[in-house]
């Protein structure tokens, strides 16, 4: 950047001189000119010197030279950028002031790289648009202006690529460089339908340039006018229109539909105003300040929605109309070497009349008669306005003044003076502000007062009474006379805002500090602030010290418990010596006033008597007995303190502590007992309660939350309990096999972690009516002894009686069956004796149906080994069925069994012939008697068995052991009273 230095150079006279230019590069610190040599003045002697008034954020001075140079780097957005300046030439003794104004232009510099709104652009392009055939191309964006902005575009092609694109660039009404694509060479979307280019401003950043080839959309929206240009008051409240913007396009459907969009707008006029994206209407978004923006310049879009669209672009220009809404504003300023700090100039009363000591200038944000301005001083005071430069140019909304002294200044009359100052604008209606200066006269006086030390402290007992001296100060002050008397006062602490006044005071004169309130140590322990010492000089000097005052504690507070009542809550069964709760107290003393001692204090009933002991160090309480909510739920009792004070205080707190419960309770049954019983007539209908099963529970909320169940004795369903009342009900229909005692097991379990149950016995005497309880209750006292595993319901018997009448009814069948058996064989042996003349053993006859018929001829019988032939018996097998007798003896076989019943005659063996029944056979299908198992081959027979050999063969069975206990004791399935019913019979 350039700048170019324009100072306006006004004579002593006021008379306005020739300007003087000089030009520096902005971007470091530079020199821009010498306002010296530019006004004509000779420097050197030191009795003119310069000031920089404004500016100096960018701009320094020399002040003995005039040469002017800049601070640091500028940087701007604008086209037009410059800086205005104040420079004042001081005579000697600033006996006279001359100001000077001057401005510097920054010139731009190429230093912004221009950039597109996205790294790739798209344009859309119909396939039958003819060669020659233009496009607008989005621009680029420059922060640069003039010959540094945009000058031209290039377009680069496809490597290897068709030539069908060609860039030309035109120049807009607003001096822009408007991008256009141009179609050289047939386009058919068919073969391609996509170019990917590349457009960049000349030796700059590139952004690709996507051409996408697509069908017809032949006509661009028009605007009516390309230009659209309105005013606006400023401060327009939201919603506003300010105007249509219109555009047409020749084509229909969508795409001759137009929506409305900012073009080239920068971010201010997309949060200042909104456009309605179909009918065009421009409105106000947020209000505008003309002040920070007076006139609003962006270009519009119309766009169609044809595929590609197409667009067309007119430029907005919106005027903001001034208002009267900034008052004038009072900017006091120093001039010269007039110190002037915090709206305070300090004025030697011995400076001349008519000497300037402030700068004052006046500006108005308006514009025109909003912003003239008129500018006085109120009040009697000897100080006047006159104009810092008489300049025609001035512009009437910024005007500089002088303020000079109009009388002599005195010191010993008038220290301090107000000035005052109130501008007017000349607005409808006017607009007004005032701002003030407090000018202080000084004297002249060299020498401070001083303190023999910097910092004082002073330890002070608290509870004082008003008005005792806490301390005395004293300085010193090398100046006589007046300079070198002294007064004394007291400040703030540097480290502290806190005035001390008020609490304590100072004798101006002698410098004994008093302190004029009580002092509480627990509220401050320390006191920090300034003695200042001035003396009478004019201007008067002065000194300080500070003072620190330390509040002594003294034993004035009582121990404070952090609450009336400590409320614990514990679990009983808690182990002894346990911690119960902690009680917080504390003293607002210090040292020994503040060592607390702690101990029990019995209650009213004296619960904590030997239960409780409390630790002194942490406050923790402890017990040393197990709690038992059952026996007592909650103990009170007093905590006490003192503290270690003279005298000593003391203070109380009552601790409540609640036992909280635990499931350390079963329910108890109290009712029924478990000795009683409740009479059920058959006839009851379903849903008739039967008893009601009662219990408690010592525990509380969940642990006492009891529920009922049936868990044994209820083998036919027959009763139901509610788990919640315990009521017992009858759900089943009642049978003649259900009359008699029933037995219940109830369990009553309440719902504590980890529960705990209780199981109670229900008696139910199912009969039309009690005739005698005698026998109840024994059949109750046995069901006491009876394990909870055994059902009792209803009577035992009926089902007995009717397994027995099964078993006599198989019995008799099976006796029947065996009878029959006998009678055929023995009429069979009848028929046979009838038959031959006689029989002989071991003689076989064919004739002999009991001996099986054999086909292949009978074999020699074998020799001995001395050849002779051996007695052969004449079967080989014999019956050895196994039985018990009912004394509990064993029968060898059946044959012994069947002799024992007297109609049996003789008859020892079963025989039969070949159609006769198979008595194996009929013991395994239909007798109710245990399975015999045959036996091809049978051991030969004991002595005792020998008539029974002549049974053939063919006939022999074994019985399988013990299985075959006709006769036996042994109850099972069938055998209960089944032997004394079967010899009867036999």
């Amino acid at each position: 950047m350039l700048l170019l230095l324009l100072l306006l150079a006004p004579p002593a006279s006021s008379a306005l001189g020739q300007p003087g230019r000089g030009q520096a590069a902005a971007e470091v610190p530079a020199r821009i000119g010498n306002v010296a040599s530019d006004l004509g003045i000779v420097t050197g002697s030191g009795e003119v010197t310069f000031s920089l008034e404004s500016g100096s954020d960018y701009l320094k001075i020399d002040n003995m030279t005039g040469e002017l140079s800049t601070t640091e780097q500028m940087i701007f957005d604008e086209n037009e950028c410059f800086l205005d300046f104040e420079v004042s030439v001081i005579g000697p003794s600033q006996s006279w002031v001359d100001l000077f104004e001057g401005r510097v232009i920054i010139l731009d510099i190429n230093d912004n790289t221009p950039t597109f709104p996205s790294p790739v652009l798209t344009l859309t392009v119909e396939q039958i648009r003819p060669v020659g055939t233009l496009y607008l191309l989005p621009t680029a964006t420059d922060r640069d202006f003039g010959r540094n902005g945009i000058e031209r575009y290039e377009l680069l092609q496809e490597p290897g690529g068709d030539s069908v694109f060609e860039l030309q660039v035109a120049d807009t009404p607003d001096g822009e460089k408007q991008p256009q694509l141009i179609v050289k060479g047939a386009l058919d979307r068919e073969q391609r339908d996509s170019y990917e280019l590349s457009l960049r401003p000349a030796r700059s950043s590139q952004a690709i340039l996507r051409v996408l080839i697509t069908d017809v959309n032949d006509n661009s929206p028009r605007f009516e006018k390309s230009v659209y240009e309105a005013d606006l008051a400023e401060n327009s409240s939201p919603g506003t229109p300010i105007l249509q913007l219109r555009a047409a396009d020749l084509d229909v459907g969508v795409n001759g539909q137009i929506e409305y969009v900012f073009g080239a707008a920068t971010e201010s006029v997309r949060r200042l105003l909104r456009l309605d994206e179909t009918s065009g209407w421009l409105s106000v978004l947020h209000r505008i300040d003309r002040e920070e923006v007076n006139q609003l310049r962006f270009s519009v879009m119309a766009r169609d929605r044809g595929q590609p669209p197409k667009t067309d672009k007119a430029t907005v220009v919106l005027n903001i109309r001034d208002e009267n809404d900034n008052v004038p504003t009072i900017d006091i300023r120093k001039i010269g070497r007039i110190p002037l700090r915090d709206g305070v100039a300090s004025v030697a009363e011995d400076v001349l009349v008519d000497t300037p000591i402030a700068l004052v200038q006046v500006s108005d944000r308006d514009q025109g008669e909003n912003g003239v301005v008129t500018c006085t001083v109120v009040g009697d005071v000897p100080f006047q306005l006159k104009p810092a430069s008489e300049g025609e140019g001035e512009p009437q909304n910024k005007r500089k003044y002088f303020l000079h002294t109009s009388a002599p200044l005195d010191y010993e009359a008038v220290r301090d003076y107000n000035v005052v100052i109130v501008a007017v604008d000349s607005g409808s209606p006017s607009l007004s502000s005032n701002n003030s200066l407090l000018v202080r006269v000084a004297d002249t006086n060299d020498n401070p007062p001083v303190f023999s030390q910097p910092v004082v402290e002073v330890s002070f007992p608290e509870n004082n009474s008003p008005g005792e001296r806490v301390a005395t100060v004293a300085a010193t002050d090398a100046d006589s006379g007046k300079n070198a008397e002294i007064t004394y006062s007291l400040e703030p602490s540097p480290l502290s805002s806190e005035a001390p006044g008020g609490i304590f005071t100072i004798d101006p004169d002698s410098g004994d500090v008093l302190v004029q309130a009580v002092l509480d140590r627990e509220q401050r322990d320390t006191y920090e602030f300034q003695v200042t010492a001035r003396d009478k000089g004019v201007p008067a000097l002065q000194g300080s010290t500070t003072v620190v005052v330390r509040v002594a504690d003294r034993n004035d507070n009582e121990p404070r418990f952090m609450q009336d009542v400590f409320t614990f809550y514990v679990k009983e069964n808690l182990q002894p010596n346990s911690p119960v709760g902690m009680v917080t107290v504390m003293d607002a003393d210090r040292g020994r006033n503040a060592e607390l001692s702690l101990s029990i204090q019995p209650g009213e009933q004296d619960q904590a008597a030997g239960i409780f002991s409390i630790e002194n160090d942490t406050g923790t309480i402890y017990s040393t007995v197990s709690f038992d909510r059952e026996q007592q739920t909650s103990y009170t009792f007093k905590v006490k303190a003192v503290d270690g004070g003279e005298p000593p205080r003391s203070a109380t707190a009552t601790v409540s502590l609640f036992v909280m419960d635990e499931n350390d309770n079963p329910p108890a049954v109290t009712f029924p007992s478990n000795s009683s019983y409740t009479v059920l007539p058959p006839s009851s209908n379903l849903r008739t309660v039967v008893a009601t099963v009662l219990a408690t529970d010592a525990d509380t909320g969940l642990n006492a939350d009891l529920n009922y169940s049936i868990v044994g004795g209820n083998p036919f369903k027959l009763f139901e309990i509610d788990p919640a009342s315990g009521v017992v009900s009858l759900v089943g229909k009642l049978a003649p096999k259900h009359h008699g005692l029933h037995r219940l097991v109830v369990q009553v379990n309440d719902s504590g972690q980890p529960p705990q149950a209780t199981t109670a016995l229900l008696h139910v005497f199912v009969n039309e009516s009690l005739s005698n309880a005698t026998v109840v209750e024994s059949q109750v006292a046995r069901s006491l002894h009876t394990p909870l595993a055994q059902d009792i319901a209803g009577d035992p018997s009926y089902e007995l009686s009717k397994q027995r009448l099964s078993i006599v009814i198989g019995v008799v069948a099976g006796i029947m069956t065996v009878v029959l058996l006998i009678l055929v064989v023995v009429m069979a042996r009848y028929c046979r004796s009838k038959g031959k003349h006689g029989y002989e053993a071991g003689k076989k006859d064919h004739e002999d149906f009991f001996t099986p018929q054999q086909h292949d001829k009978a074999k020699k019988p074998k020799k001995d080994k001395k050849g002779k032939k051996g007695k052969q018996p004449l079967y080989s097998s014999i019956v050895t069925v196994e039985a018990s007798k009912p004394n509990g003896q064993r029968y060898d076989s059946v044959n012994e069994k069947l002799s024992d019943s007297p109609s049996m005659g003789r008859y020892r063996s079963v025989n039969g012939g070949p159609g006769s029944p198979d008595l194996a056979r009929h013991y395994k299908s239909s007798s109710p008697l245990p399975t015999v198992q045959l036996h091809p081959q049978s051991p030969t027979a004991g002595k005792k068995h020998q008539a029974v050999q002549e049974l053939p063969p063919a006939n022999t069975f074994v019985g399988a052991g013990d299985n075959i206990s006709i006769g036996s004791d042994h109850c099972s399935e069938y055998s209960c009273q089944a032997s004394s019913k079967y010899s009867k019979q036999v």
